[in-house]
């Protein structure tokens, strides 16, 4: 099931995502007729996890993590599928990231591996946007609309053994497969789990295959993963938007 949100006048509705269509228990609402996608869960805290696969690791020439590498992103940074990607007037060196989102399910803290399953809700994509010439994490990675997440939550998938695919402008720029994580999706949940108590909605993107690059204003960009679907989204000058 492909569980999704939409932005309508009246408000955010959430519901089962079929055919173009969000069907609520109030009815159905139609994708971009009554309303459009938003970003698919509210988190308090999106999770983010560095230095997760073996191509970044030799590509980036990376020491490999003795343990998940992780750091996070404000809700504030959250937009949605189809909406644009600001590009700040305060850097020249934007790059992208296409990456495996888990949703978690219900409050938890200290979870074993083999627990994770079931406190997690479904999938999502994640795009993590990154001011690279900036100084720290924090200033590369919090500002707006620098987590393009969607564009649905599928809640039937096993994560391991799946494909994904960057496309920007027509041409492939990531390629990969989960089971080219060096921590997979169940280790890093209980990892987590053990240090902050997760809530429900919070999203844990479990990092970037090789070859993340640069983007520029103009750039339209789909994030595939197999069994989920395509996150979607289009880099526009901050300037161009209205504050």
């Amino acid at each position: 099931m492909k569980l999704a949100r939409l932005q309508t006048p009246e408000g955010i509705v959430s519901g089962s995502y079929s055919d173009g269509s969000v069907i609520t228990d109030d009815g159905e609402y139609v994708v971009d007729r009554d309303g459009t996608l938003a970003y698919p869960c509210s988190p308090s805290t999106i999770y983010c996890i560095g230095k997760n696969y073996a191509g970044i690791i030799d590509q980036m020439d990376y020491n490999t993590p003795e343990e998940p590498d992780f750091f996070i992103k404000p809700h504030t940074a959250l937009t949605g599928p189809n909406q644009p990607i600001r590009y700040p007037s305060w850097t020249n060196e934007v790059t992208y990231a296409g990456e495996l989102v888990a949703v978690i399910d219900e409050r938890c803290s200290s979870v074993d591996p083999e627990d994770a399953p079931d406190l997690i809700r479904g999938y999502t994509i994640l795009n993590d946007i990154d001011a690279l010439d900036q100084q720290g994490r924090t200033a590369r990675k919090a500002f707006d609309t620098a987590a393009p997440v969607g564009p649905w939550i599928e809640t039937d998938l096993n994560p391991q053994g799946i494909e994904m695919e960057t496309i920007i402008d027509g041409e492939q720029r990531q390629s990969a497969n989960t089971d080219q994580m060096i921590f997979d999706p169940y280790e890093i949940v209980s990892y987590l789990s053990k240090r902050c108590t997760l809530l429900p909605g919070d999203c844990i993107a479990f990092g970037s295959p090789a070859n993340p690059g640069t983007i520029e204003p103009g750039n339209h960009i789909e994030i595939t993963y197999e069994g989920v679907g395509t996150l979607e989204n289009t880099v526009v000058d901050s300037s161009d938007i209205p504050q």
